[in-house]
């Protein structure tokens, strides 16, 4: 009787079960109370368990009160959606946290790269870095997009100047090189890396 293929969890969304926590610990450097901290604070703010876009652009505007986190937000909330639900869950909020703040400089990176990486392809091209650019701009309040500052500019000097391989995009591991090798471009397109 019933499903003799696999038993489905009957832990909901918003349980913090052994297996969670352990498969959490493994993926993160957070201790078991530092997880099981987050987990409260993450349930306060999203009683079901599950952060959408609207609520994930207001955290966002917290923390970049003068700027449009609105651009920006749509391309984050996308790379932390790991699943695609339209939703982040506790396990992909936690994860995210910890390679953006806790990882070492090439996790970073490789998380900026998925943000930067609209179509999916594993490349950045021109008109992708573009709009990072610009939607960074808007977060921050930048107003100066002229000259240097134009964000076209600056998503063309950054790929002439880190494509190594000259198809007028950007690998992840181009994009890592590049970054790891040139502050300025590192603090444009991965700040606080």
């Amino acid at each position: 009787m019933g499903n003799e293929h696999g038993k489905k969890s009957t832990a909901g969304p918003t349980e913090l079960t052994p297996q969670r926590i352990t498969l959490l610990k493994t993926n993160t450097k957070y201790s078991e109370q530092e997880i099981r901290d987050w987990h409260e604070g993450f349930l306060r703010d999203c009683p079901n368990g599950k952060l959408d876009k609207k609520q994930f652009t207001a955290v966002y505007k917290q923390f970049y009160p003068t700027g449009k986190a609105d651009n920006f937000c749509k391309y984050a909330f996308d790379t932390f959606d790991a699943n695609g639900d339209g939703s982040i869950d506790f396990d992909e909020f936690l994860l995210a946290i910890s390679a953006t703040s806790h990882g070492d400089i090439d996790d970073r990176l490789s998380v900026a790269f998925d943000m930067y990486d609209i179509s999916g392809d594993g490349q950045v091209d021109l008109k992708e870095l573009t709009k990072l650019i610009s939607a960074i701009y808007d977060l921050t309040g930048t107003t100066d997009r002229k000259g240097d500052n134009d964000p076209k500019h600056r998503a063309a000097e950054i790929i002439k100047k880190v494509d190594a391989s000259g198809d007028k995009k950007l690998s992840k591991a181009e994009f890592i090189a590049g970054c790891k090798n040139d502050p300025h471009i590192r603090n444009m397109l991965a700040p606080n890396v």
